[in-house]
């Protein structure tokens, strides 16, 4: 993955992607720079838009997440929405017990 983001970081940076240049982020990072996985990654991004491959990984990225909250907090919707009927039906038996004690 490290040769992935140096690329994506080299675009970030307005730097070229070459094979040099993702050389040096990897050695700065205090990554050993595979020749052939280099080669093989400048190959691969070729043909690539990667302006939009990384948004479209950003928009595919946040899908998930915000599918996931959606049921979690349907999830505590349901838990309040039971507290307050449990609290409503203490409330209906205090209130028949005090009227019962009126008729007792």
């Amino acid at each position: 993955m490290e040769y992935i983001y140096a690329a994506m970081l080299l675009h970030t940076a307005g730097q070229e992607v070459n094979e040099e240049s993702v050389k040096k982020v990897l050695k700065a990072a205090g990554s050993d720079a595979d020749d052939a996985r280099v080669k093989a990654l400048i190959a691969a991004l070729e043909d690539v838009d990667i302006e939009e491959a990384m948004e479209k990984t950003a928009v595919a990225a946040a899908a998930p997440a915000t599918a996931g909250a959606a049921p979690a907090a349907a999830e505590e919707e349901a838990e309040e929405e039971a507290e307050e009927e449990e609290d409503e039906e203490e409330k209906e038996e205090e209130a028949a017990a005090g009227l019962g004690a009126l008729f007792g």
